[in-house]
């Protein structure tokens, strides 16, 4: 019986240490990357990115993304406060209504990097 090995180990150790040294130098710090996974974690849920894809169309209130997503304003709403506090989208009021959108363009740009990588 042969026991197959991990293709992602080395078949044996050998520490690199000016590798180790130049990459330990250049990590940002364990907060820092904490709040990069958090950032990163707002992505993962389906319904967060389809009302940022609307909002890259549009300044939009919660009542139209509901209606195109349909949705309930409620679930919308709590969605938008999420993207709201990871400084993601922005709103202004006008009246009663409440109007969002991207808080800049940086979002457009991950977005798109992400679907260019899922469509190679």
């Amino acid at each position: 019986m042969s026991i197959k090995k991990e293709p992602e180990a080395c078949d044996f150790i050998c520490i690199h240490e000016d590798t180790i040294k130049k990459v330990k130098k250049n990590m940002p710090e364990e907060e820092k990357l904490k709040d990069l996974a958090e950032f990163f974690k707002i992505f993962g849920d389906a319904t967060r990115i389809k009302i940022l894809y609307l909002l890259f169309q549009s300044e939009m209130c919660v009542c139209d993304i509901a209606n195109l997503l349909e949705m309930t304003q409620s679930a919308i709403s709590h969605q938008l406060r999420t993207l709201k506090q990871m400084k993601l989208v922005t709103n202004r009021r006008d009246g009663k209504t409440i109007f969002y959108s991207l808080a800049d363009g940086h979002i457009k740009g991950i977005i798109n990097q992400g679907m260019e990588h899922i469509e190679e």
